[in-house]
């Protein structure tokens, strides 16, 4: 290959984002993260929105800091997470701030719109798992509400598409995006037309649909100009931060896996050629969500970190400020199996105090009450785990496929008793990394788009070579299985 291809990997997380610079040889990978700034819901009374035009001005930042040190950029792409849109009305203008998913708009919506097309038949349509900030979902809560927004929409993009559209002036949403939806129909590989019709949301608002990899063209002759980048082409990675994680899994082409992406968010699921919609998945709510090569992602959402996250900005606000390393030693150090929560009650989806919250729920449930740190943080990354052997057991049920591996990718491979917990609830080997699977998959699925590299499996080939991996192998399984049947009870 020679010379380096560069590429810039533009990573936007519900809690930061940044821009990498992903260097390609003939051997390896290189990632450098140049620019980073944070993000976050900015309350607005009672509403949570995006900062979009803050992160709009970020992102032209870390390009044009990536342009200078590489001396010439042979991509850009961007990935996000899923479900949240901007509206753009007559000539383009963006309506509003984007709502942060988050937002209290979406409460109670699910029960309405069950009310308007039974939930079956919302998932016959679109096989994804029903959460209430499912795109659909929030359109469906302003149809309700009588938005004039969504009356003057004329075009919905997706929260990276509206930035492509920024970068280059084409309106569509990529493929993995859309089918975070719950408005995309697999079956028919187009979106629902019938169930978004049923809803009352307008049809008209749904752009054109492109497939991961696709170049949607130069950047802009201005922007190119402000940035100093030259000729440089936007590429549509798996524009949702999941799916690009996914395309960067050193997995074997010839073992069975699952991969869990670990963060604010736990997604855990296996790679499948085609949707998986059956009973047993709609009984599970599980979700097909749209992948690299055309495959889907047949996965769980699962609440993740988040719940250590809020516990910890709890306590930073009440003067105790602790490191996560701290937390994750302090649990290590307090009581195994002391209290279990679900992680996905829906007590713990809204920002706020979740150390009460978790409180409350252990004197629901008739469980001692965690009274440390420690404790706290123990009962979430336990009840993790327990999620994870759960959450398998119904992926291999639903797929027939058997896991011999699960890959951990992102932020959460850095909770090295977490990883571990996870080998040892659910007796698989746990492969541990790379940390930067996001923005690896990202640059990955740029250079096959721009014949840097051959397929997907030449770029996992690479993920493998260029980045050291931890692993965990399960031990005193057994030991997990009387509490796992009361976590069972705590889930039913």
């Amino acid at each position: 290959m020679g010379k380096a291809a560069n590429f810039a990997a533009i990573d936007l997380g519900a809690e930061s984002g940044r821009v990498v610079l992903g260097s390609i040889t003939d051997s390896k990978l290189e990632l450098n993260e140049l620019h980073r700034f944070p993000n976050g819901p900015v309350r607005t009374g009672d509403e949570l929105h995006w900062d979009v035009l803050r992160l709009w001005t970020e992102m032209k930042a870390g390009v044009a800091i990536a342009g200078r040190q590489a001396g010439g950029l042979k991509g850009v792409g961007i990935d996000t997470w899923g479900v949240d849109f901007g509206l753009l009305g007559r000539g383009d203008v963006l309506l509003g701030n984007p709502f942060h998913y988050r937002d209290a708009r979406t409460n109670g919506i699910l029960d309405r719109a069950y009310g308007i097309v039974p939930k079956k038949e919302i998932f016959d349509q679109t096989g994804i798992q029903f959460m209430q900030f499912n795109t659909i979902f929030q359109l469906l809560a302003m149809k309700l509400g009588n938005s004039v927004l969504l009356d003057a929409a004329e075009t919905m993009l997706m929260m990276p598409d509206l930035f492509n559209f920024w970068f280059t002036g084409r309106k569509c949403v990529e493929f993995s995006n859309a089918t975070t939806t719950q408005a995309y129909n697999p079956r028919t590989n187009r979106w629902a037309a019938d169930l978004i019709g049923r809803l009352g949301v307008p049809t008209r608002i749904f752009p054109e649909i492109v497939a991961s990899g696709t170049v949607l063209g130069p950047l802009r002759k201005d922007i190119a100009e402000e940035l100093a980048v030259g000729d440089v082409p936007l590429i549509a990675p798996a524009q949702h931060d999941t799916g690009a994680a996914v395309a960067a899994v050193p997995a074997a082409r010839d073992k069975g896996w699952a991969f869990l992406s670990s963060g604010t968010w736990s997604l855990m699921g296996m790679e499948v050629p085609k949707p998986i919609i059956t009973e047993a998945s709609y009984k599970y709510n599980f979700t097909n969500e749209g992948g690299v090569n055309g495959t889907y992602r047949f996965l769980k959402n699962i609440m993740g970190l988040w719940l250590v996250q809020e516990c910890r900005r709890t306590w930073q606000r009440a003067g105790q400020e602790y490191s996560y390393g701290q937390l994750t030693d302090m649990a290590a150090a307090a009581k195994p199996f002391l209290a279990l929560v679900d992680p996905d009650d829906a007590s713990f989806l809204a920002p706020g105090d979740m150390p009460s919250r978790i409180a409350a729920y252990c004197t629901k449930t008739g469980q001692p009450v965690p009274s440390t740190p420690g404790e706290f943080v123990r009962a979430c990354l336990e009840s993790l785990a327990m999620t994870y052997r759960q959450t398998l057991r119904r992926i291999e049920e639903c797929t027939g496929s058997r896991a011999e591996v699960i890959h951990i990718v992102g932020g959460g491979t850095q909770n090295t008793h977490l990883c571990q917990w996870a080998a040892d609830a659910t007796g698989c080997t746990v492969v541990a990394g790379p940390i930067e699977a996001t923005a690896a998959g990202n640059v990955a699925v740029q250079a096959v788009a721009t014949g840097v590299l051959k397929d997907i499996w030449e770029a996992r080939d690479l993920v493998r070579r260029s980045f050291d991996v931890v692993v965990y192998q399960p031990a005193d399984t057994q030991r997990w299985d009387g509490p796992y049947k009361k976590f069972e009870q705590l889930r039913a």
